[in-house]
C-alpha cells in the first residue's frame, strides 16, 4: 500500500474529538507517520446575529486554537509531530479536501455521528471528494485493532483493501478475515430452488475467492467468510455481522465491480460510511 506519511483529523470541539484524537495518536505511532494534522472549521456564518455585539473583539480563531492546541497536548500520547490547522470556510468537506491536497494527505480520520442527526464533521460528500483514503470513527472507540475485516468482491479495485489489511496485520498481528458478501439474484431466484442457488452460488464464489487470494499473493494469516445477505441488504448484514463478532475494524474499497451485489459497489460504501455503525471503518482509496 501507499505509505501513510501524513494524517489529517477533523475536530469539531465536540465530545468525539477526545475519541479521535486518541485513536489518530494510536494510527500515527502504528504506522509511524510523519505528521497528523487537526483541523478545525469555524463557521462564522451560523453565529446567531443576536451574539456578533458581544463577539467583536474578540478573537475567536486564537481561542479556539488554544482550546484544541491544549485538548491534544494532553490527549495525543504518539511522539508523532503534530499541529492544529484553524480556518473560516462555508463548507467543510471543501476545507478538508484543500488541506488533503495541500499537505499530503494519506489518511482523513473523520466522527462518526450519524446518531446525532445534523451534528456531523462532515457528510458523505467526503467520501467522493477526497483521494485519500478515510476513517471513520465511531464515538467512544477504543484505540486498539485486533481484529479486521476485509471485504472483497475478487475485482482488482479490492487488492488495495488487502494491501492495507497486510500493513497493520504486520504492526499489530491483528488476525485478519476476508469476507464477501452476497445476495442471490432475485431473476434467478423464482426458477431455482433456494437451497440449491445457495450452494451453487457458495461454491461458485469460494472458488473464486481462493483465486483471488493466490493472485494477489496475501503474506499474513488470512481466513475466509462467505455471507449471503438474504433479505438484508449487503451493508445492513456486513454491520450485524461485524458487531456481533466484535470486530475492531473493517476495511473496504470505494469501488468494485457489481457481481452478486458487490461489497464493494460505491452505494454499499456509501450507506456503510453514512450509517449508525459502531466499528471504525477503513475506506481504501
Amino acid at each position: 500500500m501507499a505509505e501513510i506519511k501524513n494524517i489529517l483529523v477533523a475536530l469539531d470541539l465536540s465530545n468525539i474529538d477526545i475519541t479521535l484524537i486518541e485513536y489518530a495518536s494510536f494510527i500515527a505511532e502504528t504506522l509511524k507517520v510523519n505528521k497528523v494534522y487537526f483541523v478545525h472549521n469555524i463557521k462564522k456564518y451560523e453565529i446567531s446575529e443576536l451574539f456578533e455585539e458581544q463577539l467583536k473583539g474578540i478573537n475567536l480563531d486564537e481561542i479556539i486554537g488554544d482550546e484544541l492546541n491544549e485538548k491534544v497536548e494532553e490527549t495525543f500520547t504518539s511522539s508523532t509531530d503534530w499541529e492544529v490547522l484553524i480556518s473560516e470556510d462555508p463548507y467543510s468537506e471543501s476545507l478538508i479536501d484543500y488541506i488533503v491536497n495541500k499537505y499530503e494527505i494519506q489518511l482523513a480520520i473523520v466522527g462518526n455521528k450519524n446518531k446525532i442527526k445534523g451534528t456531523g464533521v462532515v457528510s458523505g460528500k467526503l467520501l467522493h471528494m477526497l483521494k485519500c483514503n478515510i476513517l471513520s470513527i465511531p464515538m467512544n472507540s477504543k484505540p486498539v485493532i485486533n481484529t479486521i475485516w476485509a471485504g472483497t468482491d475478487f475485482s482488482s479495485a479490492s487488492n488495495k483493501v488487502f494491501e492495507v489489511a497486510e500493513n497493520l496485520q504486520k504492526t499489530t498481528k491483528a488476525t485478519v478475515k476476508s469476507v464477501h458478501v452476497y445476495n442471490v439474484p432475485l431473476q434467478f431466484s423464482i426458477y431455482i430452488p433456494k437451497e440449491h442457488l445457495d450452494s451453487k452460488i457458495e461454491n461458485h464464489l469460494k472458488e473464486k475467492h481462493e483465486k483471488f487470494i493466490k493472485k494477489i499473493g496475501y503474506k499474513g494469516e488470512l481466513t475466509t467468510e462467505i455471507i449471503p445477505g438474504r433479505d438484508t441488504g449487503i451493508a445492513e448484514k456486513l454491520r450485524r455481522k461485524a458487531e456481533s463478532a466484535k470486530v475492531d475494524l473493517i476495511i473496504v474499497g470505494d469501488k468494485g465491480r457489481n457481481t452478486f451485489s458487490s461489497l464493494l459497489v460505491g452505494s454499499v460504501t456509501d450507506e456503510l460510511f453514512n450509517q449508525d455503525l459502531n466499528i471504525p471503518l477503513w475506506i481504501v482509496k
